[in-house]
């Protein structure tokens, strides 16, 4: 019996990749009908697309957006703080950063914002204060920022997103991910379909080798064998699906192999941003050794946002700081930065920010103290639920502003507070999407990104 591996066989049913599904191919030469195709707002939307930054691990408020200066005052002096997972004897840790207001705006920054702090990215910024997280552990509190649930199994915010609008390119996915450094806590997890149907599933682009696992077909394989292949395919599985109208993944999985067969035109275009000018490829940092990954990943969203990608997610991790925050931070801060403030710019500059919603977040903050940990005096900070910051930028969101506040050592929330899932109302809210009416039924109910409801925080919105 002749064998044949595995990626040969997924080209001879014309490249199935993942469990993503879009319309027929030659939809595309008529009015584009299917699970992706563009669908009406639920009301007049202020952004069309999402840009979500993520910075894995939990960045500290106090030094990033939040300068805290009784901190620096309380510096290694005792706490009797008991909140957060860290036991023992515990105390206060000052920031190791000096911070500034900044832009005409006067957003707070520390000095290791550099390029975020010119005028022209400051000024767009929304910083948020108030948010609360509801997990101290990394997985759980992942899930709950990128998914509305700690348990893992429901869809991702891009799931969401593409459920209700749809894409505006059928020969792309509409929901995209990038990782900088390695997956995230929970991994896939993050960007899953869960129960909604699997064309709704992120798909993850790779930062080495092929983008896409298995995009390019093999020398042997033609453009012709793969499309009479797939139209072959087409009528046998239409057969069955006339005997079995149940099987209802027969169809996703044919539309898979479609989205792929025209992904393999299109993606080696979109993510060729080697053709983007010299001084376009130097303003993100790409020739920086520092700033290259994330670089190269944030002039890649802009270019799939230009194209039609609904949702664009990018995971920045190590910012995990237990033990060496100045340190820690500064290099995450430093391999983020000139990327950022290129991403808002270019968007700025090409008409692209008004309509486009950048987000910036991590899954919790940072608490004022740390325990001694191993019996030495480590300078950084545990995990806090009770207190982040996070900022947007563009796609409706008031430009110029600081929302919200934490106490006087940034260990709680006390103005504008809201849970996550506020957070993410306001965002379905802003792509014209009511996050009550869109529901799916599953499991006997009818369910929501918030899961159980929230309200809108007006204060971000312009």
């Amino acid at each position: 019996m002749t064998t044949i591996s595995r990626r040969d066989f997924i080209y001879g049913l014309g490249s199935s990749l993942g469990a993503l599904a879009l319309t027929d191919l030659r939809a595309a030469e008529k009015k584009t009908v299917g699970p992706l195709a563009s669908k009406q707002t639920m009301h007049d939307p202020k952004a069309k697309a999402v840009i979500m930054l993520f910075m894995e691990g939990g960045p500290s408020q106090a030094d990033t957006f939040d300068p805290k200066p009784e901190l620096s005052r309380l510096h290694l002096s005792e706490s009797k703080r008991t909140a957060g997972l860290a036991g023992g004897k515990r105390f206060y840790v000052g920031s190791p950063f000096k911070s500034r207001k900044v832009g005409n705006a006067g957003i707070d920054m520390s000095d290791q914002w550099k390029f975020l702090a010119d005028p022209e990215g400051a000024d767009e910024l929304c910083v948020y204060r108030g948010c609360k997280a509801e997990s101290l552990n990394h997985p759980e509190a992942l899930l709950h920022m990128n998914t509305g649930s700690r348990l893992g199994g429901d869809p991702g915010l891009g799931a969401w997103t593409t459920y209700g609008l749809g894409s505006e390119n059928q020969n792309l996915p509409g929901y995209v991910v990038m990782t900088e450094l390695a997956l995230p806590q929970a991994g896939p997890a993050n960007w899953t379909n869960g129960f909604l149907p699997a064309h709704y599933q992120g798909t993850r682009l790779r930062s080495t080798g092929s983008p896409i696992l298995d995009l390019k077909p093999p020398k042997f394989k033609s453009r012709e064998h793969q499309r009479k292949a797939l139209d072959q395919l087409a009528v046998l599985n239409a057969n069955h699906a006339e005997q079995h109208s149940e099987h209802e993944e027969l169809k996703a999985r044919m539309e898979s192999y479609e989205l792929a067969y025209r992904m393999q035109m299109s993606v080696p275009g979109i993510i060729d941003i080697d053709s983007e000018s010299e001084h376009t490829q130097k303003a993100y940092g790409l020739e920086r050794k520092e700033t290259s990954a994330f670089g190269r990943q944030c002039l890649m969203a802009r270019r799939l946002v230009e194209e039609g990608v609904r949702f664009v997610q990018i995971f920045s991790g190590g910012w995990d700081s237990h033990d060496y925050l100045e340190k820690g931070h500064a290099s995450r801060i430093n391999s983020v930065d000139q990327p950022i403030a290129a991403l808002i710019k270019d968007l700025k500059n090409r008409g692209m920010l008004e309509d486009t919603l950048v987000v910036w977040t991590g899954e919790f903050g940072r608490t004022p103290d740390n325990n001694y940990r191993g019996g030495v005096t480590a300078l950084g900070r545990g995990h806090n639920a009770d207190a982040m910051n996070m900022w947007f930028a563009g796609g409706g969101t008031k430009r110029g502003t600081m929302v919200g506040a934490t106490d006087e050592i940034a260990a709680e929330a006390v103005e504008v507070v809201h849970p996550i899932r506020d957070v993410h109302i306001t965002m379905l809210h802003l792509l014209g999407l009511d996050d009550n009416k869109l529901t799916y039924f599953h499991a006997g109910r009818y369910k929501q990104l918030s899961q159980f409801g929230g309200e809108l925080i007006p204060e971000l919105i312009a």
